[in-house]
C-alpha cells in the first residue's frame, strides 16, 4: 500500500503560519511515502514568498519526507509583466524545483506531474501537446499492475465549485488532455486550484474519459477560503489500482482532524464508493 499526502494551494504570503506548522507536524508524524503538492506555493510569486515556501520544503526534506511538486498559476508573477512573459517560472525553478514535469515511481505507483500554469491565461491552465506526448511516453513504460497517478494544478475536468453547483472552466485543450489520460490508463487524477475538496469518477463527469478517479484537494493553509470550506488536505491509501481510500484532513481551528473517510473500488466498469463509519480521529489516532 502506498500512503500519499496530497496538498495544494499553500499560498505563502496569504496563509496562516499556525496552520502551516500544524500541517507540517501532521506530516512529520504520519510520514507518508510521498507528499504531492499540486501548485500555488505563493500568493504573488514574490521572492520572499518563494523563500518561505523553499524553507518549508526544506523542513519536510530534512525530516526525510519525499515530495513531488508542480507549479500553479499564482507561482507566475501577476503584476511584473516583463517577468511574467519572459521568465514566468524562473523563481519557481530557482527556489522550488527546476523540474516542471516531475516523475516518481516505486513498486506500487507511478506518478507524473504536469505544469498547467501559463503566462497568458492569468488564472486558467493549459496542457500542450508535448506534455500529452510526455504523458503517453512515461506511462507506456509502467507495468499494468501499478497505479498511474497524474498530478496537475488545474483539473482536467470542469468542477462544481459554487454553492449552486456552478461548473468551473476545464483546462485548456481539455478534450485532447482527457483523451491522453484515457489512452494511458490514468487511475487517479489529482489537482487543486479551486480551494474545494471533491472526488468523482471521471466517466460521470465527461463521456469517453476512461477509468480515472478525479480527486481535488482544498487549500492546505491559505486564508483565502471559498464557500466557507476550511483548510484541508487529502490522505490517500492506494492499495491497488482499483482500490483507494481517501481521507480528508480538515483544520478545525485548533488541529487537523479527519473529517471524512471513503473507500473507492473499481469493478472493471466504474468506481463505487463506501463511507467508512468510525470515531472522529486526528490522523490515525482516535480521540474523544
Amino acid at each position: 500500500m502506498a500512503r500519499i499526502a496530497h496538498l495544494s494551494d499553500i499560498h505563502f504570503g496569504a496563509n496562516d503560519r499556525k496552520i502551516v506548522d500544524a500541517a507540517t507536524a501532521w506530516l512529520e508524524e504520519r510520514r507518508p511515502d510521498l507528499i504531492v503538492i499540486s501548485g500555488d506555493f505563493t500568493q504573488r510569486a514574490r521572492v520572499e514568498q518563494f523563500r518561505q515556501a523553499a524553507a518549508w520544503l526544506n523542513r519536510l526534506h530534512g525530516a526525510g519526507l519525499k515530495t513531488l511538486v508542480v507549479p500553479g498559476n499564482h507561482d507566475v508573477p501577476l503584476y511584473d509583466v516583463v517577468r511574467r512573459f519572459t521568465r514566468p517560472l524562473a523563481r519557481y525553478k530557482r527556489y522550488i524545483s527546476n523540474d516542471l514535469c516531475p516523475f516518481y515511481e516505486d513498486r506500487e505507483v507511478a506518478i507524473l506531474g504536469i505544469n498547467t500554469a501559463r503566462s497568458l491565461t492569468i488564472k486558467d491552465g493549459r496542457i500542450n501537446h508535448d506534455q500529452m506526448d510526455l504523458l503517453r511516453d512515461r506511462f507506456a513504460k509502467v507495468p499494468p499492475d501499478k497505479t498511474r497517478i497524474l498530478v496537475t494544478h488545474h483539473p482536467l475536468f470542469a468542477m462544481p465549485i459554487g454553492k449552486g453547483g456552478e461548473l468551473s472552466e476545464a483546462v485548456g485543450r481539455h478534450d485532447d488532455a482527457v483523451k491522453a489520460a484515457c489512452e494511458t490508463g490514468v487511475h487517479l487524477a489529482l489537482a487543486g486550484h479551486f480551494h474545494r475538496t471533491y472526488a468523482e469518477a471521471a466517466q460521470k463527469m465527461v463521456e469517453h474519459s476512461g477509468g480515472a478517479l478525479v480527486i481535488q484537494a482544498g487549500t492546505a493553509t491559505s486564508t483565502r477560503l471559498r464557500n466557507a470550506e476550511p483548510q484541508s488536505f487529502n490522505w490517500l491509501h492506494v492499495r491497488r489500482n482499483n482500490e483507494i481510500e481517501l481521507q480528508v484532513i480538515v483544520w478545525d481551528g485548533a488541529a487537523f482532524r479527519r473529517a471524512s473517510h471513503v473507500e473507492y473500488a473499481h469493478d472493471g466498469e466504474g468506481w463505487a464508493s463506501r463511507v467508512v463509519e468510525d470515531m472522529p480521529t486526528v490522523g490515525d489516532a482516535a480521540v474523544g
